[in-house]
């Protein structure tokens, strides 16, 4: 039985937890509140996780430190860097595998499937900050101090994710109300259920071909956003979805009063286009296929109508 230290218990992080201890491993689950699903195995604990020292003391003894963490999201550049940094070091500091939860903003827009071989090629503030958190963890595993692999997914599905999807049309389809997205309604997009995210991160943590590179999680579903929300809607026997395209200029107006919305607008290239991400590779190497879209769509709609009090 090794010891596996989650940093981050939202979705992702949540279903890593479960994941792990369902096999028979210990986990120490670690957010800021503590929180996290119950279990034997699953010690959750709260601790800020920019203190360097304190992660140092939670992670001695794993074998593997994996990084589901994320700040707010309007906060990613004055808060994502000291929080990547600290649990890259604390891993190092412990002789840990080190296992990254990412996302494809690094690769900036790209025409065609986007494969992991691709450079860093950020054009967004966000971009930049998921590049840079990359390339210094790749830099300490190529200086032999770490072993570092990051797994990157796109948009989440699932229940408990939270996506502009999830955010803008998921919630409003549920409750039979009409929903605005600011992207092409029609564009094929890959949507990454956070079982599977959780599924590649564990694969990624146990096979030695992980290291030193990156792997994408296989997607659920390639739809286009209006069909997802026609999906969405008969897995919950909801009505026809009424689905409108925010412009620009409307999502930019929503932006001034809302912080989180003001910082979609750089990141519309991901919407207003085919955004389609290449897994192959995982496929092969990792063993990992998606899971139905159905099971996902009916997860989503039995956690909507459990409500919030569940």
């Amino acid at each position: 039985m090794s010891l596996h230290v989650i940093v981050g218990a939202g979705a992702t992080g949540s279903a890593t937890a479960r994941l792990l201890a369902a096999a028979g491993e210990r986990v120490r689950l670690v957010s800021r509140r503590g929180g996290g699903p119950e279990h034997e195995l699953i010690e959750r604990v709260a601790a800020d996780a920019t203190d360097t020292a304190r992660l140092v003391e939670l992670a001695r003894g794993a074998a593997v430190v994996f990084n589901c963490a994320m700040p707010p999201y309007d906060r990613w550049p004055a808060e994502f860097p000291p929080l990547g940094a600290a649990v890259l070091a604390a891993a190092e500091r412990v002789g840990a595998d080190y296992v990254m939860l990412g996302n494809t903003y690094g690769y900036g827009p790209v025409e065609g499937p986007v494969t992991e071989g691709l450079p860093m090629a950020p054009s967004s503030t966000k971009g930049a900050v998921r590049a840079r958190m990359w390339e210094e963890a790749l830099a300490a595993h190529d200086a032999g101090r770490v072993r570092v692999t990051e797994v990157r997914a796109s948009d989440y599905l699932g229940a408990g994710a939270l996506s502009p999807f999830t955010l803008m049309v998921g919630a409003q389809v549920l409750a039979g109300s009409p929903a605005s997205y600011p992207g092409d309604l029609d564009a094929p997009h890959s949507w990454t259920y956070t079982g599977d995210a959780a599924r590649t991160l564990v694969a990624a943590a146990g096979s030695e071909r992980s290291w030193g590179r990156a792997w994408h999680v296989p997607s659920t579903s390639e739809s286009p956003v209006r069909e997802l929300a026609a999906q969405l809607a008969a897995a919950a026997a909801a009505p026809g979805p009424r689905l409108i395209r925010m412009t620009r200029e409307e999502l930019e107006r929503v932006g001034r009063t809302d912080s989180v919305m003001a910082e979609f607008p750089e990141m519309l290239y991901l919407y207003d286009r085919p955004s389609i991400l290449d897994a192959a590779a995982t496929a092969r190497a990792l063993g990992i296929t998606p899971s139905p879209l159905g099971e996902v769509l009916a997860e989503m709609a039995a956690d909507h109508e459990a409500g919030p009090g569940r």
